[in-house]
């Protein structure tokens, strides 16, 4: 019964390992343009992502500033700051067709 399990094993290891080697696709971008919509995209969640946890770090240093004026203005900047990262997360499109359109990508 053991030897039946083993061999077994043994049966698909051989088989999915030979076939996992026939499929193997590189995930290359085919055009300068793919490749400037790769990095705003990339920007944008990377932007968002900080902006996003600046937000959160605002909100839970109001809530935890109770009444004291320089955990408030803290609170205050990190909201700011979390203002100008969304800003900038929605001027990447644009900042990405400026660029695509010097370098010749077309717009």
């Amino acid at each position: 019964m053991a030897l039946a399990a083993v061999l077994v094993a043994l049966g698909l290891l051989l088989s999915s390992s030979s076939a996992q080697a026939a499929t193997v696709h590189l995930a290359l971008a085919k055009t300068v343009d793919e490749v400037l919509n790769n990095i705003r995209n990339w920007i944008l969640g990377i932007l968002s992502a900080i902006a996003a946890a600046f937000l959160t770090i605002g909100g839970l240093r109001y809530l935890m500033a109770g009444g004291d004026p320089g955990e408030v203005e803290k609170a205050k900047s990190a909201f700011k700051h979390a203002g100008i990262g969304f800003c900038l997360a929605a001027l990447a499109p644009i900042m990405v067709d400026a660029f695509k359109a010097i370098v010749g990508g077309g717009v």
